[in-house]
This record gives C-alpha cells, sequence and structure tokens, in this order.
C-alpha cells in the first residue's frame, strides 16, 4: 500500500433527506468532540411503545408489497429461502427458522439492561427471523473462523477470527455488515452519558465499544457502503416515529472521524521548502481517483472539495516523485 492510513470514500448515488442545518453543530469536530455533539443532536427522542414497533415495521422494514425485509434471510441479488408478510407472519412461537419473524435488538436488551428507551429505539431494532434471532441471542457481532451453525442465507455462529476476541460471534453476511455496524454506532453515540444504569458485553462496556469491535465495525462501515434501503429507513424513523436520525447513515465518515485516531489531526505539512508540483487522490481500496498538476497547493485543495463526493480521502502531494506531505481532507 501507498500509505499506511485507512482511507474512507463513499459513493452513495441516493443521499438521505436530513433537515437543512441538522448536523451543523458537528461541523469541523472530530473524535470525541463529534461523538458528544452528535449525541446532544440526536438525543431525547421521541419513544414509541414496543408494541408500536410492529406497525412500525410497515415503513421500515417493508421490502414491498408487506413483505418483511429480513436480514437474517435475504439474499440479495438471489432467491431468499423463505419470506414472511408483515402483520401475518410475526412471532409468536416458533420451532425452526421460516416460522415467523421477530423484533431483533441489534444491541441486545441485556446489555442495556432493558431499560426502557433504548429498548424501543428503532434505529437498532429490526424484522428477522425468529429462530435465527434466538440463535445469535446476546452474543457480539463479529467474524466466524469456525460455523457451529449456519442460517439459510448464510449468517453464521461460532469462534471469532476477528483480531482481539476469540469467543462465540455472530456473523451476519457481507451485504447486511454495514447495516448492522451503523445500527451500533448510532446507539454508542445516542446513549452516550446516559448509560449509568446498562451492563457490559465482550462487545461493549456500557454505551461505548470495545477497541476489537469498534476496528471492526469501521471496517464494516466501508466496505459495506450505504443503501436506499437503509436511507428509506432512516427517513422513515425520524418522520413518521422517533423524529431523530442515525448519523452514520447521513454521513457514514463520522465514524472514522470519531474511533479513528489518524483521522482526529490534519496532517497537512510543507516539507524542507519543496513545493507541491502535482497532486494524487487515493480512494478507500488506495485506487488513485485524481492526479494532476498544479500550482497553487492550497488552491487546489479548497478546489477539491467542490469537485470531490462527499467522504474522506488522503491526499499526496508531490514535487517529481518525491512526496512531500498526506493530507486527509473530509468532503461533507
Amino acid at each position: 500500500m501507498l500509505f499506511s492510513i485507512l482511507v474512507l470514500v463513499w459513493t452513495v448515488s441516493a443521499v438521505a433527506q436530513a433537515p437543512a442545518n441538522y448536523y451543523n453543530s458537528a461541523n469541523g469536530l472530530t473524535g470525541n468532540q463529534l461523538k458528544i455533539a452528535l449525541h446532544n443532536i440526536i438525543k431525547g427522542h421521541t419513544s414509541i411503545s414496543y408494541s408500536q414497533i410492529w406497525n412500525a415495521f410497515w415503513s421500515t422494514d417493508n421490502k414491498g408489497n408487506g413483505v418483511v425485509w429480513d436480514m437474517y434471510s435475504d439474499r440479495p441479488g438471489g432467491t431468499p429461502p423463505y419470506t414472511y408478510q408483515l402483520g401475518t407472519d410475526q412471532c409468536g412461537s416458533y420451532n425452526s427458522e421460516g416460522d415467523c419473524y421477530n423484533r431483533e435488538h441489534s444491541w441486545p436488551s441485556s446489555w442495556f439492561n432493558d431499560q426502557s428507551t433504548p429498548r424501543t429505539d428503532m434505529h437498532h431494532i429490526f424484522a428477522t427471523d425468529g429462530y435465527v434471532n434466538n440463535r445469535r441471542g446476546n452474543f457480539p457481532f463479529g467474524e466466524v473462523k469456525s460455523a457451529t451453525w449456519t442460517s439459510q442465507n448464510g449468517s453464521k455462529l461460532g469462534s471469532s477470527k476477528t483480531p482481539g476476541y476469540t469467543g462465540t460471534v455472530f456473523e451476519p453476511i457481507d451485504e447486511y455488515k454495514g447495516d448492522f455496524a451503523r445500527a451500533i454506532m448510532y446507539m454508542s453515540v445516542r446513549y452516550y452519558s446516559e448509560d449509568s444504569g446498562w451492563g457490559s458485553s465482550d462487545m461493549t462496556n456500557k454505551s461505548v465499544i470495545q477497541p476489537w469491535a469498534i476496528t471492526m465495525l469501521l471496517r464494516w462501515n466501508d466496505n459495506d457502503p450505504v443503501s436506499q434501503k437503509e436511507i428509506d429507513r432512516n427517513n422513515a424513523i425520524y418522520s413518521s416515529y422517533q423524529h431523530n436520525r442515525n448519523p452514520f447513515i447521513d454521513h457514514p465518515e463520522y465514524a472514522r472521524m470519531i474511533w479513528d485516531p489518524s483521522w482526529s489531526t490534519d496532517e497537512y505539512e510543507a516539507q524542507n521548502n519543496h513545493h507541491a508540483n502535482c497532486i494524487v487522490v487515493y480512494d478507500i481500496s488506495g485506487r488513485k481517483v485524481l492526479q494532476e498538476n498544479i500550482t497553487n497547493e492550497e488552491d487546489e485543495i479548497a478546489s477539491l472539495k467542490n469537485r470531490l463526493q462527499r467522504g474522506c480521502y488522503l491526499i499526496q502531494l508531490l514535487d517529481g516523485n518525491r512526496v512531500l506531505s498526506n493530507k486527509k481532507l473530509f468532503v461533507n
């Protein structure tokens, strides 16, 4: 790799409908300051009752024609092994996979001691197969080394291969890892400083995500970009139910801006009085997205904010073949 810092870019075809100025108080912040600012924006949401979640699923987890969008059974691009109809197939009791769907707390309720506000927070509650939900239980999300059980869509339960944790984990399929990562990160920010009665888990300490897990979730957030499904769900929860948003769906770049220390400072510095005559921009995969000759470094960098899609980039400034500096650039 040309650089050791992970670089992040999101190329989302549709834009979430955040109201104008919703995130203004978070502008220009990183690290814990950004986390606090986002908490203050999304806290104090309107809570619905636990029973109301069933009806809310019609707006938030409807794949179309009343079919449940179940991330534990769906096969993107393929035929799911089974489907459920909203309202008619909800659990109830179940004996095996494919029997019915229920309300999955992606941040298990035992981790927050079943407190009422997070228990009904729809930003982390999804309609999922009851049996798979039960197999996941309150195990952390993770990446499975050796599966002891696999669902019909390929979700797995088994020992972890994620660095930093070797216990039992539940791994959703790749197409939904970003969805779950952004839900978990939302919970950490939404209940920041409001977690005095919460418990802990192998993945969390009250509302704080353990280091091994946040490293993994950042990777999931990078590799599975925000989908139209998530955008529509975020908009429905905001407009019809809770009147708050998941910031990591609107701005997935916030994840690294909060939890990746390498993005907490601006590293742009001129070196040895050399002047750059070329600028190169890289995306997350190390792919070069732009290279051009320049005459003025500051003007060129300022212009990139109007030319690049929103996200985070690594910019290299060159004098011939000599790398003068790296700059991290946030484009909102």
